[in-house]
């Protein structure tokens, strides 16, 4: 990616999340398509429990992800 395409808002997290939990941002987006029933902090508090992710890494991936569904 070339320095002027930085991520901005919640996709900057992204990077750092492939790089700490191994899998690319679509592995994550594709997990959270199965909890669409769930709220907000509720798919939060899953990708917390379930997959040992941080608090702002489950937040931006969950805000990215509801945004992209439009949930």
């Amino acid at each position: 990616m070339a320095e002027s395409e930085k991520l901005k808002g919640p996709a900057s997290y992204f990077p750092s999340i492939e790089k700490k939990y191994g899998f690319p941002i679509q592995h994550w987006l594709d997990l959270l398509k199965t909890q669409t029933a769930l709220k907000h902090m509720e798919m939060v508090a899953w990708l917390k429990s379930e997959h040992q992710m941080g608090h702002g890494h489950a937040n931006a991936l969950v805000a990215v992800f509801r945004s992209q569904e439009g949930l």
